[in-house]
């Protein structure tokens, strides 16, 4: 018997070798290709700069989430404190059994007003809520078109449904509508949109897209991530962008970026949808609810952002002297004018990381990034923009990118 059980644990440890040796094998290839993404170590709070643990001094932050500056916002994190203190840490439970708090109501109400849409939902994170939405309002007699660079969580919510899948080429409207022409057998349809696309900084058509929903009978979903809180005059996000109104989309965004970049996400829009979503979405009814200080915080954060529009109009300042600027010099950026992320386009993974590395030497915290985040060829550094930059700052990064790109002979 002894002699059998120590077969099957060396057995057992060879199985396991095996499996370590093939994932070293992996990782080598990562680094081989020049694809090695190292993350850096902050030891400050989230903010316009920071302090990088392989840096003497605070860097120039230009490679957040934080476009609004309210990370470390003293009114937010005030909040956070009230909450912690009045609701406690958390409440180690899921919404349905006894995790529903005043605080998450009044957050779903703050929520819904601010998109102008009938009711909203609250996640752990807004991958949670792209993984919860697709398989419950959708069914095999149905179908998804989706961008084709849309975000990863929206594909992967996209698998679970059992409703066809099809994929329009990015931003082609002559392709959205060939597609819609080809499902209208289907009993349900749902266009399927990044708002503000991560790492390209294009906005979607929604003008278009909604008239194209409109034409065929076709919901549209729009993730709002990258653009809740600083998209659109008052910073309501794409909607209105294009004088739409938030009501005619079903809306999936977070909390994690913009409003206060901590964490949790949701779905906002008609009710039946949210309804529906609170009896049978996996990831809402089998997740911890969001923590008191969070919501406590966010709900901050929409009292902000409904009092003044003045972060969304200094963020679009602050863009216009970036953009301008860099195309001036020769570099080569892609994405919608207005947009505060801008990708600074280099084509080699190898350069990019080089070129990231020159400039946080310089005081400017920026990342390259390469395949498998980026198609292979297309390699970059995702520029992004806070209201919390002043323009001198932003000057100054201009200024390092020239003499750092002249140094690589990326520009003359």
């Amino acid at each position: 018997m002894l002699a059998t059980r120590v077969a099957s644990r060396l057995g057992g440890q060879r199985q396991f070798s095996a499996l370590l040796s093939h994932l070293q094998g992996e990782l080598n290839s990562i680094e081989e290709a020049g694809l090695w993404k190292t993350e850096r170590v902050l030891t400050s709070t989230q903010s316009s700069t920071v302090s990088v643990d392989t840096s003497i001094k605070p860097v120039l932050n230009f490679c957040s989430n934080n476009y609004l500056g309210l990370s470390s916002d003293p009114r937010v994190v005030a909040a956070a404190h009230s909450a912690l203190d009045e609701r406690g840490f958390g409440l180690s439970s899921v919404r349905f059994i006894c995790g529903t708090q005043d605080v998450h109501k009044q957050l779903e109400k703050a929520i819904s007003d601010f998109h102008g849409t009938e009711d909203t939902i609250l996640y752990p994170s807004c991958f949670d809520a792209n993984a919860g939405l697709f398989e419950q309002v959708l069914g095999k007699e149905d179908a998804v078109i989706s961008d084709a660079l849309n975000h990863a969580s929206i594909i992967d919510g996209i698998r679970l449904s059992k409703a066809q899948r099809h994929r329009y080429n990015h931003l082609d409207m002559a392709d959205l509508e060939a597609k819609l022409q080809a499902t209208q057998d289907c009993r349900h349809r749902m266009i399927v949109t990044d708002g503000v696309f991560s790492m390209d900084g294009d906005v979607a058509p929604l003008d278009v897209i909604a008239d194209l929903g409109r034409k065929y009978d076709a919901t549209v979903f729009i993730d709002e991530c990258h653009g809740t809180g600083h998209i659109g005059k008052t910073g309501r996000g794409t909607p209105e962008l294009f004088g739409l109104e938030g009501k005619d989309f079903i809306i999936n965004s977070t909390l994690g970026k913009a409003l206060g970049g901590a964490t949790g996400g949701y779905t906002s829009g008609p009710k039946e949808v949210v309804s529906l979503l609170r009896q049978r979405s996996r990831p809402y009814l089998f997740s911890n609810s969001l923590a008191p200080p969070v919501a406590g915080a966010s709900l901050e954060v929409f009292r902000i952002l409904t009092a003044s529009s003045e972060m969304p109009e200094k963020l679009l300042e602050n863009v216009k002297l970036f953009r301008s600027k860099m195309a001036e010099h020769g570099f080569e950026l892609s994405g919608d004018p207005s947009c505060p992320i801008a990708p600074v386009m280099l084509g080699d993974a190898r350069l990019a990381s080089e070129m990231s590395d020159k400039l946080l030497e310089r005081g400017v915290f920026v990342i390259g990034f390469s395949y498998p985040v980026v198609p292979k060829g297309a390699a970059r550094i995702r520029v992004q923009l806070s209201a919390q930059h002043s323009l001198e700052e932003v000057q100054y990064t201009i200024d390092q990118f020239v003499e750092v790109g002249k140094e690589l002979g990326v520009v003359q």
